[in-house]
């Protein structure tokens, strides 16, 4: 507990784009919620806070932790072990932080590809090619940058994980119950899940929430969305060839993208007790190809634009695969 008689919250924002930081805030007046219930002790992206004034905290001082992002360095590394030992509960919150997201798909490349991309590309000129490195000589010292990882990792592969909140980002109404449900636990009126459950989402798919009419489907080629000539505004995506995640993907999320007519692209994870998401959504696509015979299954399969960035596009960090065997060479 703080001075102030208020249990302890922090948030911390590692390898991501900052979207979960953002969800936090479009919970509009409830935010108003968490300064009412809680001690905001650490949350650099909207205060003034210091590593040196975490570490200085007593250990499992913080009830709750949100942690968003995976961990790509060793900062990263360092902080996320650091609120491990500070808090009571350590919430993965969103799906880098859960799956490894989106950065986890530089998983596929060496560091030496990653750099290229971002350092070499068309939007940055670099014609000396300086990529970052870990510590510089200046005049005025040594000046150092966080130590790069080769691949990325999830929260859970370096720390005990208490819950997982997933989403990209986790929507403002599922975070509002959230914190609904943990200020009841601090006035006795609720526990809380089992440690290890997945908090913010359904048990079932975004299939079973979607509202759009589903029939028998018979895909004889999958397509992008863009090269549909005219999407249907009530028939399922999927028996239009869109490639939809949404039998593979957890709900929660109300299907929101299909109900605008855009496809799932699973960022709420998979449901419980499913091993490998990729592995899921193959399974539920080879299932709807018209076809019995396996030349004619493979063809249709390859007509999937991206592969990759289908089946693994938030979980290639947590999936069976991990990464390619480029990420650890120096290519």
């Amino acid at each position: 507990m703080s001075e102030n008689g208020k249990p302890k919250f922090a948030m911390y924002w590692a390898a991501s784009c900052g979207g979960c930081e953002i969800s936090v805030l479009n919970i509009h007046e409830k935010i108003l919620d968490v300064d009412a219930n809680f001690d905001i002790v650490f949350w650099p992206v909207a205060m003034d806070a210091k590593y040196h004034d975490l570490e200085s905290m007593e250990d499992n001082s913080i009830l709750l932790t949100l942690f968003n992002g995976g961990i790509r360095n060793d900062e990263n590394a360092e902080i996320d072990r650091l609120l491990r030992r500070k808090s009571q509960i350590l919430v993965g919150f969103g799906s880098c932080a859960c799956e490894g997201g989106l950065p986890g798909l530089g998983n596929l490349g060496s560091l030496k590809s990653v750099f290229i991309s971002v350092y070499s590309g068309v939007s940055t000129e670099n014609p000396e090619m300086i990529y970052p490195r870990a510590s510089c000589d200046m005049p005025q010292g040594e000046l150092h940058l966080p130590n790069m990882y080769r691949v990325l990792r999830t929260l859970d592969q370096l720390v005990a994980v208490d819950y997982y909140m997933p989403g990209c980002p986790p929507e403002p109404e599922q975070i509002s119950a959230v914190i609904d449900l943990v200020i009841q636990v601090l006035n006795g009126k609720a526990e809380l899940p089992l440690k290890g459950a997945v908090i913010g989402a359904g048990t079932s798919t975004v299939c079973d929430e979607c509202k759009r009419v589903r029939n028998e489907k018979k895909i004889k080629q999958f397509m992008r969305i863009q090269d549909v000539a005219r999407i249907d505004p009530e028939l399922c995506l999927l028996e239009q060839g869109i490639p939809c995640n949404g039998p593979a993907t957890s709900s929660g999320c109300n299907a929101l993208c299909p109900a605008v007519g855009a496809q799932c692209i699973g960022c709420y994870g998979p449901p419980s007790g499913v091993v490998d998401y990729g592995a899921r959504l193959m399974s539920a696509f080879a299932s709807v190809i018209d076809s019995e015979d396996p030349d004619e299954i493979d063809k249709i399969l390859d007509t999937i634009p991206d592969p990759a960035g289908q089946f693994y596009r938030f979980n290639l960090a947590r999936s069976l695969l991990r990464s390619s065997k480029y990420a650890w060479k120096d290519v």
